[in-house]
């Protein structure tokens, strides 16, 4: 990090008195301040960091950030601003500003990590890459990765999410993207707008940022897509489709089945192509990535009586259309003994839950999946649509669901997919128990 307080005090407005002493680092936990860091007074769900002032100063802060004067900490390194997470982000802006290589915003409802990581394992044989470490896309993790940009690298890549109108044009007027993507629009926290349309929309937001001219990468096939198309065009005319039949002339090998990984290698080596680059030598790679960690990731673990089965862990995320997609790679999948998908509540889908898991239940119907594992209340609409020829079994929580599975469901080279909402449905904490017993 290349900031001094004075430049702080400049792009805040502050008049307090500032040097040009060098910040070392910038956060808004309490517990990693150390000398010469500056912190920021987030108020969050559970703590306010107005409550910490006073004793990040005391461990050597070089000045704090806050929405109001805390008393009992020295008032001449209080910078006071309206918003904190607003100053958070207008400070990563101003860093942002000395980036010298091209970076790529992305956003989308479903696979934007993914996607990530992909985009960034490819560039990384053309160039230096920083990327959004892991999914630190909102209000805190886009600042935070914008102030800690690699300002020698060739590219960027800058991960943003939202679950209402209005974030991410507010995210991406601080990322500035020279090239901005749309992975998708599902019906993905559907219960905070009126409908899916909307959604695209906000997804849209994000040409609001993109540099004047910049290229534009959009799904082709997703919902809405005129409506993405039509945003991107008051912006740019450098649009680049990608898509089923947008594909790259490029002939690739996947290391992991299922469309989304095919839409996640199309959209990468869209931006290869919109960054001028070489498609060929960017899709000889493709094989090499493979699926993250709860996003599709496969174990081959070890029975205590004997024998092995594969755990497809994609246990992080429970959206609609995401777990259609799941369910479709799983069903294709060749396989010597059962296929086994445990499904998780869907969260924040609103006055369309109810319909949603039924949708979930009909797709499955039409599946040769075996067995079908369904957890949490909301999954009792799923499993009242599967036919006889499907095994079903219901939990109302995680709670034992490790134990069923290890002593008295799975056998020999089985096939386990583990999918739903990871904090509503804690799933999650499933996949860990299963990898650990079984590794």
């Amino acid at each position: 990090m290349n900031i001094t307080l004075k430049e702080i005090a400049d792009i805040l407005g502050s008049d307090i008195p500032a040097t040009d002493v060098k910040i070392n680092n910038i956060s808004t936990d309490s517990r990693t301040i150390e000398k010469n860091d500056l912190f920021i007074a987030v108020k969050g769900e559970k703590f306010d960091g107005h409550n910490f002032v006073k004793d990040v100063l005391d461990k050597g802060a070089v000045a704090v950030i806050v929405e109001h004067i805390v008393n009992d900490a020295k008032k001449e390194k209080q910078i006071v601003v309206s918003d904190c997470l607003d100053a958070y982000g207008k400070i990563g802006a101003h860093i942002r500003n000395g980036f010298k290589g091209t970076l790529i915003g992305l956003t989308g409802s479903a696979g934007k990590t993914t996607t990530k990581e992909e985009i960034k394992f490819i560039l990384s044989h053309f160039g230096k890459v920083y990327a959004t470490v892991g999914n630190h896309n909102n209000f805190i993790g886009v600042p935070e990765s914008l102030c800690k940009l690699d300002l020698s690298a060739d590219f960027a890549i800058i991960e943003m999410g939202m679950s209402a109108k209005g974030e991410i044009s507010r995210l991406t007027s601080y990322v500035q993207p020279d090239i901005a993507l749309i992975t998708n629009v599902y019906p993905m926290h559907i219960e905070f707008f009126p409908d899916l349309e909307h959604i695209a929309l906000a997804k849209a937001e994000i040409f609001e940022g993109l540099k004047k001219g910049g290229p534009a990468v959009i799904n082709a096939d997703t919902n809405f897509a005129d409506v993405l198309m039509k945003k991107a065009k008051e912006k740019t005319d450098k649009i680049f489709l990608f898509g089923k039949n947008n594909q790259p002339k490029a002939s690739f090998e996947l290391q992991d089945e299922g469309e989304n990984h095919y839409y996640n290698a199309w959209a990468t080596l869209k931006i290869v192509e919109a960054l001028g680059l070489n498609v060929q030598k960017a899709a000889s790679y493709i094989k090499d990535f493979g699926a993250l960690d709860g996003r599709g990731k496969k174990h081959t673990l070890k029975l205590e009586k004997g024998g092995t089965y594969t755990l497809i862990d994609d246990s992080y995320s429970g959206q609609p259309e995401a777990m259609k997609l799941a369910i479709t790679a799983l069903d294709k999948m060749p396989a010597k003994k059962r296929k086994i998908a445990v499904l998780g509540k869907m969260a924040e889908l609103g006055e369309h839950s109810k319909e949603k898991h039924i949708e979930i239940g009909k797709h499955l119907s039409k599946t040769n999946i075996d067995i079908v594992i369904g957890v949490c209340p909301e999954m009792k609409d799923m499993l009242r649509e599967l036919p006889s020829h499907i095994k079903q079994y219901y939990f109302d929580s995680k709670d034992g669901l490790d134990e069923f599975l290890l002593k008295e469901l799975l056998q020999n080279e089985d096939i386990l997919l583990i999918k739903g909402a990871r904090y509503s449905s804690m799933l999650y904490q499933i996949t860990e128990e299963l990898i650990k017993k079984g590794s």
